[in-house]
């Protein structure tokens, strides 16, 4: 599934696209939030101790601007388990990851006036046939028939995470031995990461069936 530097976050951003309806803005929020933070623990930046994301190395940086605020983010914060940091000043991760599209021709940030006084932006999907793809693909690999094995790990991560916010409008229940499988692949090269993946795949589901805000 070759594209590019495009982010776990910036992936999951491009697949929930369609389906972010208005009112929606907080779970979107919530599974850009996820990927990150699965990123950094298969980077080995973010590591588990008793259930709480902590960093490993006060030092140590992913080399990308949203994954590097976020990892900001949790040094300067008081320690908190993996399901809060979903949800916790989500927005903050999700502005950086459209800001981050729009700057490498993914999204086109057009800026508006709430009532003619108030500004704000509103995003575009500029490059609609590569997210197309990239959905399909992405699809596939919740589908089969390709063995697990044959999938990468960040792949496979994408895949989790999509199918916990249900962003493909099927019934997936049918395939929980799989993405329990994705799963496993998605923390193959680190102990513990697994785990993690569990745990945020759970707060992003609730954050998907949660009501959305009026």
């Amino acid at each position: 599934m070759p594209h590019g530097p495009l982010s776990p976050p910036a992936r999951l951003c491009l697949l929930a696209w369609d389906t972010a309806r208005p009112g929606a803005t907080a779970r979107l929020s919530a599974l850009v939030r996820a990927g990150a933070l699965v990123e950094l623990a298969r980077g080995g930046l973010l590591t588990d101790e008793d259930g709480i994301a902590t960093p490993v190395d006060l030092d140590a940086a992913a080399g990308d601007t949203v994954l590097d605020g976020l990892l900001e983010l949790v040094r300067e914060s008081c320690p908190h388990p993996w399901r809060t940091w979903v949800t916790l000043r989500a927005r903050v991760t999700l502005d950086a990851v459209r800001e981050q599209l729009v700057a490498e021709g993914w999204l086109r940030a057009e800026k508006k006036r709430v009532l003619g006084v108030f500004p704000s932006v509103e995003y575009a999907l500029e490059r609609v046939a590569a997210v197309d793809a990239l959905r399909e693909e992405t699809r596939q690999v919740l589908l089969g028939p390709s063995p697990v094995t044959e999938v990468g790990g960040r792949d496979a991560a994408v895949a989790a995470l999509a199918a916990a916010a249900d962003l493909f409008g099927e019934d997936f229940g049918a395939l929980e031995q799989r993405v329990e499988e994705l799963t496993e692949r998605a923390g193959a090269a680190s102990p513990g990461v697994a785990r993690i993946v569990r745990d945020v795949r759970a707060a992003v589901s609730a954050a998907t069936t949660a009501p959305a805000s009026p």
